[in-house]
Formats: C-alpha cells, sequence, structure tokens
C-alpha cells in the first residue's frame, strides 16, 4: 500500500500538470479564436495594405536597404498590423499617415524645390510645415484639455483629444515626408530621421501622445490630458526654439558614429521609453494632486492613475533594456 501511495503521488501530479496545460492551451486558442473572429473586412484589409506596401517597399528601394534594413521592415508589417487589430483607431490614423505622406511624395516629384512653390507643399505637407502644424495643434490640444478639466466641460476635453489626433497624425507625416526629403538632397544624405535632437524630440512627442490616447480610450477618461500635454507643450517648446536658435530643422548628412543599422532600433527603443516614463511622470503628478485634494472630483481614482503609472513604467523599463543590450 505504501509503495502504490509513493508511485501514484507523481502519478496524479503529472496528470495535474498535464490537464493545467492542457486548459492553459485552451485558454490560449481561445483567446486567439477570439480575436480572430472579432476582425472584419477593414481590418484584414489593413494586413493586406501593409504586406502590399511592404512588398512594394522592398521592390523598388532594395537597392537602398541592406540586409537589416529589409530585417526591420518586415518585421514592422506584423507589428503594425496586430497593433491595428487591437487598437481601431490605429487603424485610420496609419491610413491617414500614408495617404498624406504618399500624396506629398506625389507632388515633390522628385523635384525638393516644390516645397517653396506648391501649395500643399508649402503651407501643409512638407516636413517643416506638417511639424510645425503637430506643435501648434499639440499646444492647443493642451488649453482645450484644461478647459475642459476646470470647467468640467466634455466638450473642451473631446477637443482637446481631437487636436490630439490630428497632431499625431502631421506628426509622423512630418517625418514620412522629411525621410523623402532626405533621399531628394541626395543618396548619400538619405535617412531615417531619429537622427537629431530635433527629429527626436518630435519623435518623443508623438510616441508620448500615442501612449496617452491609448489610455484615455482604453480607461474612458480625459482628464489625464491636461497633465500628459503639458510635459509634450514643453517638448514643443524646446523644438521650436532649437529651430529658430540653431536652424536644426535643415537636413544633413549623418555623421560616421551613426551610420549604423541598429540605429534604426536603438533609438526608436529608447523614445519609446522615454515617451512611457513621461507619462507616467504626468499621471505621478495628477496622483500627487488627487491625494492632495486638488482637482480631487476631475480625476480618475487612484487605483486607474496607479495601473497606468505601473504599465507605462513596465513599458519603459521593456524598451529601454531592448534599446540597452542593442
Amino acid at each position: 500500500m505504501k509503495q502504490t501511495h509513493v508511485v501514484s503521488v507523481p502519478r496524479v501530479q503529472r496528470q495535474q500538470a498535464a490537464t493545467q496545460l492542457d486548459a492553459e492551451a485552451m485558454i490560449a486558442d481561445a483567446r486567439k479564436r477570439s480575436l480572430l473572429k472579432r476582425l472584419n473586412a477593414l481590418d484584414w484589409l489593413l494586413a493586406l495594405a501593409m504586406v502590399a506596401g511592404a512588398g512594394f517597399a522592398l521592390s523598388r528601394y532594395h537597392d537602398y536597404m541592406n540586409y537589416y534594413d529589409k530585417l526591420v521592415l518586415v518585421c514592422t508589417v506584423p507589428a503594425f498590423v496586430t497593433l491595428g487589430w487591437r487598437w481601431k483607431p490605429a487603424r485610420l490614423l496609419m491610413a491617414c499617415i500614408a495617404v498624406l505622406s504618399l500624396s506629398a511624395i506625389q507632388i515633390y516629384g522628385g523635384d525638393l524645390a516644390r516645397a517653396d512653390h506648391a501649395f500643399f507643399l508649402r503651407y501643409f505637407l512638407s516636413s517643416q510645415s506638417a511639424i510645425l502644424w503637430m506643435s501648434a495643434l499639440f499646444v492647443l490640444a493642451a488649453l482645450f484639455y484644461w478647459i475642459g478639466t476646470l470647467s468640467r466641460s466634455p466638450t473642451g476635453a473631446a477637443i482637446g483629444s481631437k487636436m490630439t489626433w490630428v497632431a499625431v497624425l502631421m506628426g509622423f507625416v512630418g517625418l514620412m515626408v522629411r525621410w523623402y526629403e532626405s533621399y531628394l538632397i541626395g543618396s548619400d544624405v538619405g535617412h531615417i530621421p531619429i537622427s537629431n535632437l530635433y527629429e527626436v524630440f518630435v519623435l518623443f512627442s508623438l510616441i508620448t501622445a500615442l501612449f496617452y490616447l491609448y489610455y484615455e480610450q482604453h480607461y474612458n477618461m480625459r482628464s489625464l490630458g491636461a497633465f500628459v500635454l503639458l510635459v509634450i507643450s514643453a517638448a514643443v517648446g524646446f523644438l521650436m526654439w532649437y529651430s529658430i536658435s540653431r536652424d536644426a530643422q535643415q537636413i544633413q548628412p549623418l555623421v560616421p558614429a551613426l551610420q549604423s543599422w541598429w540605429m534604426k532600433i536603438h533609438v526608436p527603443a529608447n523614445f519609446i521609453g522615454y515617451g512611457s516614463f513621461a507619462l507616467s511622470a504626468m499621471v505621478g503628478v495628477a496622483y500627487l494632486m488627487k491625494e492632495l485634494g486638488v482637482l480631487a472630483d476631475r480625476l480618475p481614482t487612484l487605483d486607474v492613475l496607479d495601473d497606468v503609472m505601473y504599465k507605462s513604467i513596465a513599458v519603459g523599463f521593456a524598451f529601454f533594456t531592448i534599446a540597452t543590450i542593442l
């Protein structure tokens, strides 16, 4: 009897472990099926457009890409498709970025001088114009968020949210067009626009805003926009000062130290971390104000604020680790 008991315990444990693994596999499979069931025609159209766009880029511009560039391009396809599937507003954002960027490229027609003469390039779609629109809209969005928060006006906060979305759109269009403009200057000058302080501050503003917009929709809250848009407006203020004092908006060739494939991964990973930490810092300010009773009835609960901070810090450390390794 004792031997039977000794032998049966590990057997029972193995059976329980196998049952648990089967249950976990079933749960994972159910989640996978539930995601696929939630997909509609627009989701599959997004995936098809991403694959087609990457294929076109590889076939048209493969001479300008090395092995690592092609690998990064291929890996971004499932990443952006998954983003669009899981966060529906990102689908429209990516589509608008593509349409406006391609429109700008079409208007340029390979002639950089058209930026001074073509109406839409001069006032809307050239990289400098688009980034100026981004900057103005971020500052106005911060103003409307504060109006909505202080006056308890849903309309003010809603306007601030929409302005933030448009600012993100114009900022990404500015970066995409700037990338194209760098190649119009010369094939040896062309590079991804994350190589100097001007470009990375644009990237920082966009990433911070995107993270905030995700949490805004996820928790159905807009009062935190008044805080998060402050740090973005500060970044925009520095961006404007740096542009005026150093003429930093001009596209310059890469210095030799930055002519490396890892820059295309290292810099974005770093600034995803910076954006996450900036978001968590401003949410922390809101948390302290709520604890002190300042605007307490207009801010989300402490549990929600704590959850946003925790997730933002976790994402920041994850991407900082990736950037450090690379």
